[in-house]
């Protein structure tokens, strides 16, 4: 396996565990305090909180997890090509 296949699936994990913790959130008695969903939670505000900061929530609403998923769909495929194109 090539470097830009496992980089790809390393986008893939960390969208997988995006869509985790937001089906997550619909549950409303879990503890975000305690693990794993904690180590989860930490994990994924790192690719949330900067989308959150340009687009607030709209009362219930959160869009940043969306903006989230396409920019690091962007960035994945335009990683992929260009390190593909190296042979890598």
């Amino acid at each position: 396996m090539g470097v830009s296949v496992a980089i790809y699936r390393l986008f893939d994990l960390i969208m997988l565990l995006m869509l985790v913790k937001i089906f997550l959130t619909w549950i409303p008695n879990i503890n975000w305090y305690n693990q794993p969903f904690r180590t989860l939670n930490d994990f994924t505000e790192i690719f949330f909180a900067p989308f959150r900061k340009i687009l607030p929530p709209f009362g219930m609403l959160d869009l940043s997890p969306i903006i989230a998923f396409i920019v690091l769909r962007i960035v994945q495929v335009g990683l992929y090509k260009l390190l593909a194109s190296l042979g890598l």
